[in-house]
């Protein structure tokens, strides 16, 4: 374990395994629309938006969910979707609903993980090591 560098330990040990089938399809279709609404709601923040927080806000949301919908250091996105979504409430004052399904949704995806088709489990995940394939020593 110590051979990874220090992301990858951290997506380690925050995810104990990357499910397949058809769980990881469902985590997939929920980073899409995780993801999807955050980097709508940053373009609108950054397209409307002139003061400097709200262009901070806008690109923090665009930025978190492109790699939450890549399924790349989901802990830390997910995370990110809680704080910016307590952002939308409390700083700007946007109806509440959304941003508690869309800090719902991070949160659930920072406790139970990206799923196999994601860039953590790819990057990540544990690899597989086939003995019988492995070529033997170089024979002088």
């Amino acid at each position: 374990m110590r051979a990874y560098h220090h992301s990858g330990l951290f997506v380690r040990r925050f995810i104990s395994s990357f499910v397949g089938g058809r769980p990881a399809l469902g985590l997939l279709l929920i980073r899409i629309a995780a993801g999807a609404a955050l980097m709508v709601d940053g373009r609108v923040r950054i397209h409307y938006g002139e003061p400097l927080m709200a262009l901070t806000l806008g690109l923090l949301e665009v930025a978190g969910g492109a790699v939450l919908i890549a399924g790349l250091w989901t802990p830390v996105a997910g995370i990110l979707s809680i704080a910016l979504s307590a952002c939308e409430i409390l700083v700007f004052h946007d109806t509440v609903c959304p941003a508690i399904l869309l800090a719902c949704m991070g949160a659930g995806l920072a406790c139970v993980g990206p799923g196999a088709l994601s860039l953590d489990a790819w990057l990540f995940g544990l690899k597989r090591i086939d003995i019988d394939k492995l070529e033997g020593p170089p024979h002088g």
